[in-house]
């Protein structure tokens, strides 16, 4: 059964979340049934994962970075964070009370030790601030964890 998690950017223009989301469920599809899916269930990447993982019959693990983390996302995506994270099988829940940079990247680095892959929705550019994509691809990649970049012809960061 693998384990399979995200990283990816946020705050998406629709169109490209419909690209994202074409491209995750097409590899999906290919993968076949018993994964797992690992996410922090954040606006965008995160939570298009989540949703697409559930649809192919996957089980989904969330991981909270901290305790105030809902707070930190925008407020239309409180009602998709709170769906995905009543679905999951296991929440993991971090120490951390803020949800701020440090706390993000410790939840990713959680995430990693339980991962078997990386999947990066990532334009490939460096982090725009500390904890983004980057790092956590830059991160896998020195533990060691297999890492396969989504992102699709088209696909442009708000």
């Amino acid at each position: 059964m693998p384990r399979i998690a995200i990283s990816g950017h946020r705050g998406l223009p629709p169109a490209t979340e419909r690209l994202i989301d074409q491209a995750l469920r097409a590899v999906l599809a290919e993968t076949g049934p018993g994964i797992t899916g690992l996410s922090c269930l954040a606006d965008g990447a995160d939570q298009i994962f989540a949703r697409a993982v559930l649809d192919h019959g996957g089980a989904l693990e969330a991981i909270v970075p901290a305790e105030r983390y809902r707070e930190g996302l925008p407020p239309e995506a409180h009602a998709e964070y709170d769906r995905l994270l009543a679905a999951a099988v296991r929440v993991h829940r971090l120490p951390h009370v803020d949800s701020e940079p440090r706390a993000h990247m410790a939840a990713s680095e959680h995430m990693l030790g339980l991962a078997d892959e990386l999947w990066a929705v990532w334009d490939g550019k460096p982090a725009r601030g500390f904890g983004g994509t980057a790092d956590v691809v830059a991160r896998a990649r020195g533990l060691g964890v297999p890492v396969r970049v989504f992102w699709p012809s088209g696909a442009r960061r708000g």
